[in-house]
């Protein structure tokens, strides 16, 4: 039943309007193109292998050693990618691409540049301790408390990662040091709304952390069947102690890029 001005009653928009199985009008190749003119970027492929780094950590260590170099054909208008070869592994980095929408923006960008993998390694909260941070988690599923995820598939709990990626991936991690958990994560839009009901109700659901990226990542993988794979860097108990959010050697720059060429090699044993 209509309103008095003929308007339907008011509901979120984010559940309105979607039809998943309808092409977007804007497409990522489009807007590359024109993005290639006005900055003058060649044509050419980006490595094969993607990473986000929202926190930025990665990238600032690699500028400071002076082992990376900015990728030539990465077109983006918001970022730079930064290529480096890490135990043999060649990956692009871009930093900073903090959210939900960010982080999609970017990954719809980067598969249509040639990426065959993303990986996404990102600082998360503690919500169900599984031992002293720092340490890693492969994200099997994510709770999809943000919006970019029900553009890209129907309402739902969680989005799930790919299970047989994420079995090849943690198979090729066993022996990996230190050793790497895998559970569930919340995704959030607001990380300064995490109120106390809030973080109950998530231990209760058996989420292991909260980040900003993964759900919406996830989804976007399973509706565009791009190969991603999701870790929350356990960081931080959300500043509830004294000394929280320290990452190891480097702001944890090392373990990441140890981490994601362990991934890399995993992933490889599937293709």
């Amino acid at each position: 039943m209509g309103t008095e001005t003929g308007r339907p009653p008011a509901t979120t928009p984010l559940l309105r309007d979607k039809n998943h199985a309808a092409p977007s009008v804007f497409q990522p190749e489009n807007m590359l193109r024109e993005a290639r003119r006005q900055k003058n970027v060649p044509a050419g492929n980006v490595p094969a292998i993607c990473v986000l780094d929202p926190d930025g950590d990665i990238v600032r260590a690699l500028q400071a050693d002076g082992t990376a170099k900015r990728d030539p054909f990465w077109a983006c208008y918001h970022t730079d990618m930064w290529d480096v070869e890490h135990q043999g592994e060649r990956v692009g980095v871009v930093g900073c691409a903090v959210g939900a929408s960010f982080a999609v923006l970017v990954a719809e960008q980067m598969f249509a540049s040639g990426c065959q993998l993303l990986i996404s390694i990102t600082s998360s909260g503690q919500i169900t301790p599984a031992g002293a941070p720092p340490y890693f988690i492969l994200i099997d599923r994510a709770l999809r408390d943000e919006g970019t995820s029900l553009h890209y598939l129907p309402a739902g709990m969680f989005a799930d990662a790919d299970p047989l990626l994420v079995n090849q991936i943690a198979a090729g991690l066993a022996t990996h040091q230190p050793p790497v958990r895998q559970g569930a994560t919340w995704t959030t839009d607001a990380p300064f709304r995490e109120t106390e009901a809030a973080i109950e109700a998530a231990r209760q659901l058996g989420v292991l952390a909260v980040e900003m990226e993964a759900a919406a990542l996830y989804a976007f993988a399973a509706a565009r069947g791009r190969p991603v794979v999701c870790f929350a860097h356990v960081t931080n108990q959300m500043a509830q102690v004294d000394g929280d959010f320290e990452k190891g050697e480097a702001n944890g720059a090392r373990d990441a890029l140890n981490l994601i060429a362990a991934t890399a090699r995993a992933w490889r044993t599937t293709i």
